[in-house]
């Protein structure tokens, strides 16, 4: 089995600030840790996807995964950009241009005001993004999920991927929650536009890392149902999607009971989806490999060049 994670985080306050890491996060998950979590399959890669260092990091932070990436089979990286900025949009978008494994970019508007995304400021620059050839993934609550659809129907030409199905309430393993009409509905005004995908991936964390595979296959029903198995690809959320509650049977479990690291969180979401998939008939590579590696377009030749074409809106105004 080969396997693409399409959202792997790495964080290391050695070399990067981060303003949000507390409790079990506020610990290094870097090279180290990635290499003692690998999975049991024959073929592993990844893509990087921005862990919310502050933003003045966020160049930091991709020359630092390019460091790691031919280690840790690192394929792409989604870097962190703030996309209703002007011309300081463009300005970032043409140094990260710079760096070869750079896929796409991820604003996260989870905590932002709703209607930002389709604001006259962020469709500019989501158009800017889209120019480039680069992706966008979308992490935002239920709620905004709408505003997503009508960014979509903005700006058609740009590839978008949620992140973790558009963080549904799940509940827990012991109190599931069914997907609700109101996400159902959602998630298919999204997927009405052919260029949206989704990734299987944060209902972990979503359930506080206290789930059942019977708690979250409705939800993998549903995004199926909407995007087809086409636009589905799996992602590990690694490691956000591995702290919960000690593991049975964790030497090193805290005496107060509090969340901890889950060593075999990972391993337990690839397990689960796949055989969800192969119980429902899906093509299991494509959601394993191939649909990432075709939205992130891994497979296209890359040009590193400081002198790069500006090839956005911005780009036709100032002579590129």
């Amino acid at each position: 089995m080969r396997v693409l994670d399409t959202h792997l985080h790495m964080w290391d306050e050695e070399v990067l600030t981060y303003t949000w890491l507390e409790g079990p996060y506020a610990y290094r998950f870097a090279e180290t840790e990635v290499e003692h979590d690998r999975l049991d399959v024959e073929r592993e890669e990844a893509v990087f996807v921005q862990a919310e260092t502050t933003e003045g990091d966020y160049i930091g932070e991709v020359r630092w995964v390019q460091s790691l990436a031919g280690r840790l089979g690192i394929a792409g990286i989604v870097a962190g950009a703030q996309l209703h900025r002007g011309i300081d949009t463009v300005t970032h978008l043409e140094e990260l241009a710079t760096h070869p494994l750079v896929v796409g970019v991820r604003h996260n508007l989870q905590n932002d005001p709703d209607g930002l995304a389709v604001s006259s400021a962020f469709v500019t620059g989501a158009r800017e993004v889209a120019a480039r050839g680069w992706t966008f993934d979308v992490c935002v609550r239920a709620a905004q999920l709408p505003d997503i659809a009508r960014l979509a129907g903005a700006v058609p030409e740009l590839r978008m991927v949620l992140d973790h199905l558009g963080k549904p309430a799940v509940g827990t393993a012991d109190a599931p929650l069914a997907p609700s009409a109101e996400w159902v509905r959602d998630i298919e005004e999204v997927a009405k536009h052919p260029e949206t995908f989704c990734k299987l991936s944060g209902l972990p964390a979503e359930s506080g890392g206290v789930w059942s595979a019977e708690q979250l296959v409705p939800f993998l029903d549903a995004a199926a149902d909407a995007f087809g198995v086409e636009r589905l690809m799996w992602g590990s959320d690694w490691p956000v999607s591995s702290i919960g509650p000690a593991e049975e049977g964790d030497p090193h479990a805290p005496a107060d009971g509090s969340a901890t690291y889950q060593p075999h969180a990972r391993q337990r979401w690839l397990d689960t989806v796949v055989e969800w998939a192969e119980t429902r008939g899906h093509d299991v590579d494509a959601i394993l490999w191939a649909n990432g590696r075709r939205f992130y377009r891994l497979d296209d030749p890359r040009v590193e060049s400081a002198d790069a074409p500006r090839r956005g809106f911005f780009g036709r105004l100032f002579g590129g």
